[in-house]
């Protein structure tokens, strides 16, 4: 089952998802400056599972305010991503859209009062953080601008020097329930004020996430523990905004096999290099959403398979492991409980390819494009082994008239083992290198049917040529 978006960019609703109105809006926000990783992927996941379990909404923001010339083809890549994972979406939006908005929330902040203009370079900063941690305090800005005097900050400005605003946090500790990590208290003294607004008026990320996740209602903010200090800060500019405070989730981050954390940059964690191997969306999504929660991917045939009992509360704070050669495996597993039609478009080409010789061959792959191997032993030409040319002999002459079944198999090699006397290995090795030119794969009772009898009889009476 796929989930597909109505007009408008809406979205299908899944049978195992709750349904009825739902007050649950979840976002991600991926920023278009890289190609999407499997630590992305497990975030909005979670976020679309939430969501869908709850009959919920499931938007995607595109945190594009700074990015370069190549933020289209990300973000082409990234609608490529979410679709080759089934995750479809509810609502669309970009943040280089809405700088108005931006601008107007920062206004409104100044005039309460609650932004203040700073005017240090960065190296000044640096500089300072440097002092403050031999000095052992915390690195964090010592608001050196609030004491700065009209006449300073005339100053600074006949300098050529321009403002960039920071938010004025409180003086009293930031606290939340979070829905992994349970309560989370951050102590004032180790936040910065966080730069809003930068000197040439651009607005930072924290500002326009607080706004956009205000105006469009959000109910959850589902994302990875390093953006925890965020959340404290986001908090109180929420406040400041006089708007609702979301409930925040934050899942534990992926580490290697190996306890280290994954390095978001490697090629090879993106989900475009996963997809270029071969590796089915469905293997990603099972694994992705078992990681941290304690439970064994399951072998699912559509994301959406998912959502029913799905329950962030699962999820624990230590790290989730993500072993490539696991994931490896499951594909596997799941190929083999896949349906034709969710390979039929990769496989259509091959003559005489069907729901049968899917079903026959799918428990024996670790790519689906390893049916066309299958497909040749099926149904073209191959190099018999030839191992007992007297047993093979003998087979041919007792091969039974069609139609073949899946049963065929069995009354086959009954009649054979009965004339020949041998059973076992020393009865099916030869007749399996004979009919397949291999030692091993799926079992011959389901594909003898497909094999044919003019086929089979030409690959065993090759033995006595």
């Amino acid at each position: 089952m796929r989930f597909r978006g109505r007009p408008g960019g809406g979205a299908g609703r899944c049978g195992a998802c709750v349904s009825g109105p739902s007050n649950i809006r979840v976002r991600f926000a991926p920023s278009p400056s890289g190609l999407l990783h499997v630590g992305n992927a497990r975030v909005a996941l979670v976020n679309w599972l939430f969501a869908r379990a709850r009959g919920g909404e499931f938007h995607l923001r595109f945190d594009d305010t700074t990015v370069g010339p190549e933020a289209a083809a990300f973000t082409d890549a990234i609608l490529a991503d979410l679709d080759w994972l089934g995750l479809d979406r509810d609502r669309t939006s970009r943040q280089s859209d809405r700088m108005v908005a931006y601008a107007t929330a920062a206004d409104r902040l100044r005039v309460a009062g609650h932004l203040y203009a700073c005017y240090e370079s960065e190296a000044e900063l640096a500089a300072r953080s440097v002092a403050r941690r031999v000095q052992g305090l915390p690195p964090v800005y010592d608001r050196s601008a609030l004491r700065l005097s009209a006449a300073d900050r005339a100053r600074l400005e006949a300098e050529g020097r321009r403002p960039h605003w920071r938010l004025r946090l409180g003086d009293e500790a930031v606290g939340w329930t979070d829905l992994v990590r349970g309560e989370v208290m951050i102590a004032a003294g180790h936040l910065s004020d966080p730069v809003l607004v930068r000197e040439d008026g651009g607005v930072l990320y924290a500002l326009a996430s607080v706004v956009d996740d205000s105006e469009a209602a959000i109910s959850h903010v589902v994302r990875g523990e390093d953006h925890v200090a965020n959340t404290a800060a986001q908090i109180e500019l929420f406040r400041a905004l006089d708007a609702p405070v979301p409930e925040f989730a934050h899942l534990s981050l992926l580490v290697g096999a190996d306890g280290r954390p994954l390095a978001k940059r490697r090629g090879d964690l993106s989900l475009a290099a996963l997809r270029g191997e071969g590796i089915e969306a469905t293997a990603v999504v099972a694994m992705l959403a078992a990681l941290g929660s304690g439970r064994a991917p399951a072998a699912i045939a559509a994301v959406g398979d998912l959502a029913a009992g799905f329950d962030l509360a699962a999820y624990g704070r230590s790290p989730a492991p993500f072993d490539r050669a696991e994931l490896g495996r499951h594909n596997a597993r799941t190929l083999a409980v896949l349906p034709w039609g969710a390979v039929s478009s990769r496989l259509g080409d091959l003559a005489g390819a069907d729901e049968n010789f899917w079903r026959a061959i799918r428990e024996n792959l670790g790519h689906a494009e390893e049916a066309r191997i299958w497909h040749s032993v099926c149904f073209g030409p191959i190099e018999p082994v030839f191992e007992d040319a007297a047993l093979l002999a003998m087979a041919a002459d007792l091969l039974p008239p069609s139609p073949w079944d899946e049963t065929t198999w069995t009354a086959w090699t009954g009649a054979v083992a009965s004339a020949s006397g041998k059973r076992g290995r020393a009865l099916f090795h030869p007749l399996r290198l004979a009919l397949t030119g291999r030692g091993d794969g799926p079992p011959l009772a389901r594909l003898l049917p497909l094999i044919g009898r003019e086929r089979a009889a030409a690959r065993l009476g090759g033995a006595a040529a």
